[in-house]
């Protein structure tokens, strides 16, 4: 969760929102990264990884003029990265908006089914796209009538449990360790949607 991310989730929902986001995602990060040690699963850990030398290189003394280029060169490298996430998700969201029902969109995940927010996690599991590609999708759910707690699950579950992230992270963890983060994710995931479905009323 970068800086541009709560700016632009800050821009489409509110700041109490972005703000609640951040710091129930930093909690789920915590908490399953201390069940996740408590768990002594250092041996489902590659071999590579641990036996890989780390080198401690002395830090580049930048000037000005650096320092502007590197942001100037970041800057244009997140555009390229994102870029079409955004215009994919602009058109999802454009869609749903436009051409499928409220009817049917709160039938499947409006607020008071009880199987909205895990219906979410599971649709936005095989997903993959960057957050600013599923912001404009959450905004047209939630204009449809979707709860917001379904639509940031369904965020943070395209975001943090895509299936090709998973895959990446298979290479460096073993499949043990791989069920324990995923089971702990989903299940924060889905505990953090219902949260933010039932107070809802609070960030307005």
């Amino acid at each position: 969760m970068d800086l541009a991310s709560v700016i632009l989730l800050a821009s489409i929902f509110n700041w109490s929102i972005a703000i609640a986001y951040v710091l129930v995602g930093i909690v789920l990060a915590v908490l399953g990264g201390t069940l996740i040690g408590r768990a002594k699963m250092e041996n489902n850990v590659e071999a590579f990884v641990l036996h890989n030398k780390v080198l401690d290189l002395p830090q580049e003394q930048l000037t000005l003029r650096d320092r502007l280029n590197y942001a100037r060169e970041q800057v244009a490298e997140v555009i390229q990265r994102v870029w079409l996430y955004v215009l994919v998700g602009v058109c999802i969201g454009a869609a749903i908006h436009n051409w499928i029902p409220e009817a049917l969109i709160t039938t499947l995940l409006g607020e008071e089914r009880w199987w909205s927010v895990p219906l979410a996690v599971l649709v936005g599991v095989p997903m993959y796209a960057d957050i600013f590609g599923t912001l404009p999708i959450a905004e047209a759910l939630v204009a449809k009538g979707v709860g917001l707690g379904t639509a940031l699950a369904f965020m943070m579950a395209v975001t943090a449990l895509s299936l090709p992230s998973l895959i990446m992270l298979r290479k460096v963890v073993k499949p043990r360790l791989l069920a324990l983060f995923f089971a702990i994710v989903v299940a924060g995931i889905v505990l953090i949607g219902f949260l933010f479905n039932t107070f809802a009323h609070l960030f307005v």
